[in-house]
């Protein structure tokens, strides 16, 4: 599988790849089964907080490819590191079998960010390297921030010096739930796809309406973030069952009485992505 073919077709064919943010075998399971469903293939999301949550690295990658090979599942599947900001996590990551690695070094000046992705990059074993680039506000694991602008000519270094494979500009998207409208900056981001030729990524995805989703597609965004939203449908179904089941104490089916309206959720923007049937 290669999927830096699969990112320059999809930015050629204008759609959008989904990644979404698993936390345990029952999210991975759900969102493989549907995606493969869809054909679509998928980016599984697992920020550094998750990793630790479900046991490690090797965990993860072990569970993963267990599930991949228990369901069938015939997609292109990259198990993602989402915003590590250390270079120890990132080498976990990779020796553990992570195929898709993000540093987000956003948070230093340009030239400390460039040195960082490139340590990443350079130990990396062929992994796509995702980078960041300005700030992308909201909350991610917790830590809440507010959003700097990505400086195209900024985009333009950074790209030129590192030679990643994605970059995630802050253009307005911010991490968990919006408050207010969304302020997406589709010049700019018209602006840096063009001038750095690169598939672009959207943090911040859930909450997002379908105009802004196919405007950024249109403007040269090819993965699109998505997590929040997942876990609010989750929620929302598993207290209802809850509330229905007081008496019920078994794990599994509390956990999957969320199932159905995770998936729904993942089914909706595989088909706003245009990623159905891609993979």
């Amino acid at each position: 599988m290669n999927f830096r073919n699969i990112l320059l077709k999809a930015k050629e064919g204008k759609y959008a790849i989904p990644q979404f943010n698993i936390n345990n075998l029952e999210w991975a399971k759900y969102i493989l089964e549907e995606c493969e469903k869809e054909k679509s293939p998928v980016f599984l999301g697992v920020s550094t907080g998750a990793a630790k949550y479900m046991g490690g690295y090797n965990t993860v990658v072990s569970l993963v490819k267990g599930l991949i090979k228990d369901l069938n599942i015939s997609i292109p599947v990259m198990i993602h590191l989402d915003h590590a900001s250390t270079k120890e996590d990132c080498i976990k990551a990779i020796d553990a079998g992570f195929d898709s690695i993000m540093i987000d070094a956003s948070s230093l000046s340009l030239n400390d960010n460039i040195s960082l992705t490139n340590e990443v990059k350079n130990y990396s074993k062929n992994q796509l390297i995702e980078a960041e680039l300005g700030k992308i506000g909201g909350t991610e694991d917790g830590l809440t921030s507010d959003i700097y602008y990505t400086n195209t000519n900024e985009a333009v270094t950074f790209v030129s010096e590192t030679n990643i494979d994605m970059l995630a500009p802050a253009l307005g998207s911010v991490h968990g739930i919006y408050k207010g409208e969304p302020n997406i900056n589709f010049d700019v981001m018209r602006e840096i796809s063009t001038k750095t030729n690169l598939p672009l990524v959207l943090h911040g995805g859930s909450g997002l309406s379908t105009e802004i989703l196919k405007n950024a597609i249109a403007c040269g965004i090819v993965k699109i973030n998505f997590n929040t939203e997942l876990q609010i449908a989750w929620h929302k179904s598993v207290i209802d069952f809850i509330n229905n089941n007081k008496e019920a104490y078994d794990p599994r089916k509390v956990i999957s009485a969320g199932e159905k309206s995770l998936k729904k959720v993942v089914s909706e923007y595989i088909s706003i992505l245009g990623s159905k049937n891609k993979g």
